[in-house]
């Protein structure tokens, strides 16, 4: 009898050190940290002739995976050639100078290896701020069966430009403080990007942000960061705060209703009365992403929800023209 209890023991313990070991390599990085700030240089062909009209878009991706984005569906290859092809055919048609990307992959299973960044750049986004916020050697979720595992993941943000960027920034946010370990061992950091675009000799900050989608009391605190981080230029500098808050319009309760509120501060694309909505995709039944602007500084010419874009991704972008004043 003790024999067999031993057995069952050693069983239990080697179950146990195998798990650990998988644990730990599944949740260590890919690379190195100092590779999850950078701006990045191309010398692709670009055009850059607007009249002193610029355009700004805002684009939660998805990572391409349209309406399947964290489904236990099967997702092949087609799926992720689909929409890359009609982003770029998209991007093309709207040309904006500048565009910044949420939940955007640069080398992941999910999304086979492609760099998503890399390839909406080769349209002429000769400068590129990157900011990784998941590197994982392997992501269990979604959680069942696991051949629906997102497995290896280097994923983020970026902002790219047809001008050149200056003073480039990766702030890591808040994490949700009761995450249990295993969950926040493998999950995303929340991210906001920091950069000066150089128009018409100007500096023009640039703030794209994705903020926490499961928990309000983090996204809140979040925010409120933000929102300091906005003051703080604002006023020195022509401002512009992008990207997808995940807070919805329509609760007269959401944090986003502070930007609502706040003196001098633009909209783009948006009517308090009935916001056009952004997410999701199929139906679009919220509006979670924005553009704010300085209006001291900016002038506002146009701002349009780009439905053409259609279920490339579960968000729509949003895009703004505009005049430095």
């Amino acid at each position: 009898m003790k024999s067999v209890f031993r057995i069952i023991l050693r069983s239990l313990l080697l179950v146990l050190g195998l798990f650990a070991i998988f644990f730990f390599w599944a949740s260590s990085p890919t690379m190195d940290e100092a590779e999850y700030a950078k701006i990045i240089t191309h010398e692709y062909t670009s055009t850059t002739d607007n009249d002193s009209i610029y355009s700004i878009v805002t684009y939660n991706i998805g990572y391409l995976s349209g309406m399947t984005n964290n489904r236990a569906i099967a997702k092949p290859k087609e799926l992720f050639d689909s929409n890359l092809k009609k982003v770029l055919t998209e991007v093309k048609k709207v040309n904006p100078d500048i565009i910044a990307l949420q939940e955007v992959d640069y080398n992941a299973a999910r999304s086979y290896e492609v760099n998503q960044e890399e390839k909406i750049a080769e349209l002429g986004y000769n400068y590129v701020a990157r900011g990784i916020n998941w590197d994982e050697h392997y992501v269990p979720f979604p959680y069942w069966p696991p051949s629906m595992h997102f497995g290896k993941i280097v994923s983020g943000q970026s902002i790219l430009s047809k001008y050149e960027l200056q003073d480039y920034e990766r702030i890591v946010l808040e994490r949700v403080a009761d995450n249990p370990f295993y969950r926040d061992a493998l999950y995303l950091d929340r991210l906001v990007q920091v950069v000066k675009v150089i128009l018409e000799g100007k500096e023009v900050v640039v703030i794209n942000l994705h903020l926490e989608a499961f928990d309000k009391t983090t996204r809140v605190r979040q925010f409120e960061y933000v929102l300091n981080l906005f003051n703080k230029y604002k006023n020195k500098y022509p401002t512009i705060l992008l990207g997808d808050f995940n807070s919805k319009a329509r609760d007269s309760e959401a944090i986003i209703r502070k930007m609502f509120a706040m003196d001098g501060v633009g909209n783009a694309a948006f009517f308090v009365e009935n916001p056009e909505n952004t997410f999701d995709t199929k139906n679009p039944v919220e509006r979670i992403d924005y553009i704010f602007y300085t209006e001291d500084s900016i002038e506002y010419i146009d701002g349009t929800v780009l439905k053409e874009f259609g279920q490339a991704s579960d968000h729509l972008p949003i895009e703004m023209k505009f005049k430095l004043k």
